[in-house]
């Protein structure tokens, strides 16, 4: 059972404000998650961005929390970066503010969190770390790149099976300001709604 707030705040979150022309965009990456779930595979998605710091772990947590609203079993989200950095603390402040329980399990330059979106269920570790780092796996993976400069930058996600752009604008571009709470939300609630869209297209596959 997912924390209340995030249950509640996952209800509200309207589809219907995603375009047709971007929800073109996100079927390929349903399509992909029903296959595997259609052969009793293992789903294994990695968000991909430059920093590994902002959009691609919005998008892990939100995309396993999706996973577990819906009840799809077997899908495992990471995330990482053409480079290393460290998660932003504005993002696990947006997150523990839409109701994820967050604790900080090493405090350095490149903190290592612990989020959880249910008491019963395995936390996610939350660290910056390079797409092909050995706490990601090597292959059999779909890479979904977060950001254009990642997309562009790193035409070849070694032991991807398949690869889908779903880029964010980066709320960086606010750290510091007085909108920097508001946009980090923003972003967010954008990510959620749209991994929402996706999940929500899956059949599940009954087993006998």
């Amino acid at each position: 059972m997912l924390y209340q707030p995030i249950q509640d705040q996952i209800e509200r979150l309207d589809e219907t404000d995603i375009s047709e022309s971007r929800k073109l965009v996100l079927h390929p990456l349903a399509d992909y998650i029903q296959a595997k779930i259609n052969s009793n595979a293992v789903v294994r998605l990695n968000f991909i961005c430059t920093h590994n710091s902002r959009r691609s772990h919005l998008s892990q947590i939100w995309a396993q929390t999706m996973a577990h609203f819906y009840k799809i079993k077997n899908v495992y989200c990471y995330s990482g970066g053409t480079e290393s950095t460290a998660l932003f603390s504005a993002v696990a402040e947006t997150l523990s503010s839409t109701g994820f329980e967050i604790q900080v399990l090493e405090q350095s330059h490149n903190p290592i969190y612990t989020l959880k979106f249910d008491p019963n269920s395995h936390p996610v570790i939350g660290f910056s770390k390079s797409f092909d780092s050995s706490f990601n796996p090597s292959s059999g993976f779909a890479a979904i790149m977060t950001c254009s400069s990642a997309d562009e930058g790193c035409p070849i996600v070694s032991g991807a099976e398949a690869r889908f752009s779903m880029t964010y604008e980066d709320p960086k571009a606010f750290d510091n300001t007085p909108q920097q709470n508001e946009k980090y939300l923003e972003r967010s609630l954008q990510i959620a709604t749209e991994l929402k869209y996706i999940f929500s297209k899956i059949k599940k596959i009954d087993c006998d």
